[in-house]
C-alpha cells in the first residue's frame, strides 16, 4: 500500500513539474513576441534621429566650408593684387550682353556713329558719337568723315567717361546720350582699353591717357565750341585725372561735370555698402593696400585743388554704390580750394523720395535747367 501511495506521489509531482502545452492564444507566445516589437520600435525612433543627425552634420560641414572660404578670400587678394584690380574695374562684366558694339543704331541711336581711335600702338578704342537733336535728320546714313566734320558746328561737346563694368551701350548710359542730345549736345563717349571691343588691358594709367587721346582729338576738330567732360562714378576718377592734367598743361575744359563722385577709392571701397569685409580685422591691409600697389589711386579730393575751371557735382542721397557723404565731402574740399577761387563750384543734391540711386539722375526733369 505505502509502495502505491509512494508511486502516485512522484507521477503527480512529475505531472507538476511538465511543461504546460502552448495553446496559440497563451501569455507566453505574447511574451515571445515583445522583444521584436520593441527592436522595431527602437528601429523607427532611430531613422529620423539619424536623418536629423545627417543634415545638421551637411549643414555643418556647409558653414565650416564658407567661413574656410571667407577667411582665405583676404589672404587671397593679399597675394594677388591683380583680383582686387579686377574687382574695382569689373571690366569683365559686359551688361547689356550680345549686343553689337558696331551698331549703335541697335540700341535706338540712329543719330550715332562708331569709330575706333588708337591711342597707343596695340591699343584701339570703341568711340561713340552722338550729335544734337537738330542733326538728327541728316546724319542718319552718313560716314564718319560727316561726323567728324559735324563737331565743327556750332553746338558744345561733351565727352562722357562711364563708370566700371558694361560698356559704353549701358542701358542707363544710352538713355543718358539721348537726353543730352536733345539738349543740343555733341555726346562723345568710348570704352576705356579692357572693356567692350576696346582692346589692351584696363589700368588707372591706361583710362586716363586714353580719355586725354580722345579729348585732344575732340578739340582737333571742334573749333572753339565749348568741350565739356561728364565723369560718372569710377569715371568721375578719370575725369579729375584728366582735367589736372589739362590744367597743368593749360588747355583746361570749359566745365566739368562729376556725377556721383567719391573722394579716393580708398574711401570708396571702405565705405561701399556691398563690402563683407570692411569690418574684418586688418581691412584695409588685406584689400585697400593692394589697391594701392596695383597703382590704382584716383584721388579725386587730391585733383580737385590743381583743377581750375567751373565744376558742377550731382549727387543722389539714395546712391547705394558711391555713398553721398563722399560726394558731398569731395564738394566742401573744392569749394575751399584757392584754384576754383575764379571759378563757378556748385553742388546738387537729388531727394531720396525721386529714387534716383546711382545712375538715374539722367531722369530729373530739372537736368537742362542744371546744365544751363
Amino acid at each position: 500500500m505505502r509502495k502505491r501511495n509512494e508511486s502516485v506521489t512522484v507521477e503527480h509531482e512529475r505531472a507538476a513539474a511538465a511543461p504546460a502545452p502552448l495553446d496559440k492564444g497563451c501569455s507566453l507566445k505574447h511574451s515571445l513576441r515583445l522583444p521584436a516589437a520593441a527592436a522595431a520600435a527602437d528601429t523607427g525612433m532611430k531613422r529620423p534621429l539619424g536623418r536629423r543627425y545627417g543634415l545638421w552634420f551637411r549643414l555643418r560641414k556647409l558653414i565650416i566650408w564658407l567661413l574656410g572660404v571667407y577667411i582665405a578670400i583676404p589672404f587671397l587678394v593679399k597675394l594677388c593684387p591683380a583680383i582686387q584690380a579686377k574687382l574695382v574695374f569689373l571690366n569683365f562684366v559686359r551688361v547689356p550682353y550680345f549686343i553689337d558694339l558696331k551698331r549703335p543704331q541697335d540700341q535706338g541711336l540712329n543719330h550715332t556713329c562708331n569709330y575706333y581711335l588708337q591711342p597707343e600702338e596695340d591699343i584701339t578704342i570703341g568711340v561713340w558719337h552722338t550729335v544734337p537733336a537738330a542733326l538728327w535728320k541728316n546724319a542718319r546714313g552718313k560716314d564718319q568723315l560727316w561726323f567728324e566734320d559735324a563737331l565743327g558746328s556750332s553746338h558744345p561737346v561733351i565727352l562722357y567717361l562711364h563708370g566700371n563694368a558694361g560698356t559704353r551701350g549701358g542701358d542707363h548710359r544710352v538713355e543718358l546720350y539721348k537726353v543730352l542730345s536733345s539738349l543740343g549736345y555733341h555726346v562723345v563717349t568710348f570704352d576705356y582699353r579692357g572693356w567692350g571691343d576696346s582692346i589692351g588691358s584696363p589700368s588707372e594709367r591706361g583710362m586716363t591717357y586714353d580719355a586725354l587721346h580722345v579729348f585732344d582729338w575732340i578739340k582737333a576738330r571742334s573749333g572753339d565750341n565749348p568741350v565739356y567732360i561728364w565723369g560718372h562714378s569710377l569715371g568721375t576718377g578719370v575725369a579729375t585725372n584728366l582735367v589736372r592734367r589739362l590744367c597743368e598743361r593749360e588747355t583746361p575744359p570749359d566745365a566739368l561735370i562729376l556725377e556721383s563722385p567719391f573722394t579716393n577709392i580708398r574711401e570708396e571701397a571702405r565705405s561701399h555698402p556691398f563690402s563683407i569685409y570692411r569690418y574684418f580685422p586688418g581691412f584695409d591691409w588685406f584689400f585697400l593696400d593692394p589697391i594701392t600697389t596695383s597703382g590704382i589711386k584716383f584721388a579725386n579730393d587730391e585733383n580737385v585743388k590743381y583743377i581750375s575751371c567751373s565744376l558742377l557735382i550731382l549727387h543722389a542721397e539714395d546712391d547705394p554704390v558711391v555713398p553721398f557723404h563722399l560726394g558731398k565731402k569731395l564738394y566742401n574740399i573744392a569749394a575751399t580750394s584757392r584754384s576754383f577761387r575764379d571759378y563757378k563750384v556748385q553742388f546738387v543734391p537729388f531727394h531720396t523720395d525721386l529714387g534716383y540711386r546711382h545712375k538715374y539722375i539722367y531722369r530729373s526733369p530739372e537736368l537742362p535747367r542744371i546744365l544751363r
